[in-house]
């Protein structure tokens, strides 16, 4: 219990010592309290998602996939090092891998742009994922973005373009596809790499159509505001599985991924074999109808249902 709930639970003995009527009062500061909870507590979530210890794609790729090879280039305009893919092993199944990858250190976060893509590593994406159609194997992807990278080059060469093209043609890729998002799915730059047919969430990881901090500035005024628009955004992993956004919740550690990296690949590979065994046995073109029923539910309001 937290100093204010002690606070609140000594005044109501007060209160019914001296035989006060106060329920109105108590009632508004309950509820004001419970606000301030669930403030901290989504808070708490996007700290987690940003944790500078958290694992990135690489780290679980090292621990979930045998003999991965990492492919490069986007056959037009070059290679982007904030996007990740190539093929691995999930036990006997080859598997294509797509992943964003932020770096440790500042040398790395400069080559890798804090795992920003630019408008070739979509591109590169979407390359790796045609072959793997081509070839008949499965797609997983790895999402951990803060958003796709705003700069002029990349506005240039059609950043908006790319990512447009990446939801169009993944919601019509003829083979399995699952998308993890392991810490921040921020805005376009994570739906570039999360159109699937399943979608799950690790359960410290936030999926936002703006960063908290941007929302505070644009619609809040006040870019101080921050932890009230998270929770405006309903960003948080239980909110979106409720808003059927996702398909679950993949369970991390006590004290967040960090804690044991192990242990969250594990969970993350126990899941990846248990669909792909289920979606490897459907025939394609029922995946992409149901891929597809999927997409168009989201975000529907059922007046009569109160849903």
């Amino acid at each position: 219990m937290g100093e204010l709930e002690r606070k609140v639970q000594e005044l109501k003995k007060l209160i019914e010592h001296a035989g006060l009527d106060a329920k109105e009062e108590l009632a508004l500061l309950e509820t004001k309290i419970q606000s301030q909870s669930k403030t901290e507590t989504v808070w708490k979530q996007v700290e987690l998602a940003r944790h500078p210890e958290r694992p990135y794609a690489m780290d679980y790729i090292n621990r979930i996939f045998d003999n991965f090879i990492e492919l490069h280039g986007d056959r037009a305009f070059g290679d982007d090092p904030s996007i990740v893919g190539g093929i691995g092993l999930l036990g006997s199944r080859p598997v294509t891998i797509l992943a964003n990858q932020k770096g440790r250190n500042l040398k790395e976060n400069v080559r890798r742009n804090h795992g920003m893509a630019n408008p070739e590593g979509y591109r590169k994406a979407l390359r790796l994922a045609k072959e793997a159609e081509k070839f008949h194997r499965p797609i997983v992807t790895l999402v951990d973005t803060a958003g796709a990278y705003p700069g002029l080059g990349a506005e240039e060469r059609g950043i908006g373009e790319a990512i447009a093209r990446n939801l169009r043609d993944f919601s019509q890729l003829l083979t399995p596809v699952i998308c993890i998002i392991i810490g921040e799915g921020g805005s376009g730059g994570a739906l570039g790499l999360c159109v699937g047919d399943k979608i799950y969430m690790l359960e410290n990881a936030i999926y936002s159509v703006i960063s908290p901090e941007g929302c505070a500035s644009i619609l809040l005024r006040d870019a101080s505001r921050a932890k009230d628009a998270a929770v405006m955004l309903r960003i948080t992993s239980s909110e979106l599985l409720d808003f059927k956004v996702i398909n679950g919740i993949i369970p991390e550690p006590s004290g967040g991924a960090q804690t044991n990296p192990g242990e969250t690949a594990d969970a993350i590979k126990k899941i990846l074999v248990q669909d792909l065994d289920d979606l490897c046995s459907r025939h394609p073109e029922v995946l992409v109808r149901y891929r597809n029923q999927k997409i168009r539910k989201i975000g529907h309001w059922n007046e009569a249902a109160g849903m």
